[in-house]
């Protein structure tokens, strides 16, 4: 984890089973469970707005997704958007987390 970042998983899972399944794979360290959020109902567009009124317009937001509707609430909101269609997607990724370009 970096300092003053936090993770925050979107997903159009129902909550329960998004939460068991970060559970499951021993991601609870990644994401708490404040902040994962379930789009079933509300919709990824509703959600990305819900994290951005908890976290203040001043953060820099990254949306990290492998769909259209991930992509086109980011771009909605005017959020930078990291397409993973590959493990050489999530590579990529880490490099420029690493070097602090995001």
């Amino acid at each position: 984890m970096r300092p003053n970042c936090a993770n925050v998983l979107v997903t159009t899972t129902q909550l329960v089973p998004a939460v068991s399944k970060v559970l499951l794979y021993g991601l609870g360290g990644v994401f708490p469970l404040e902040n994962i959020y379930s789009a079933t109902k509300v919709g990824k567009d509703s959600c990305f707005e819900r994290v951005m009124a908890r976290f203040g317009r001043k953060c820099t937001f990254v949306v990290i997704g492998d769909g259209n509707d991930e992509e086109a609430a980011a771009k909605k909101l005017n959020f930078p958007f990291w397409r993973i269609s590959s493990h050489k997607d999530l590579d990529a990724l880490h490099n420029v987390l690493t070097l602090g370009f995001l």
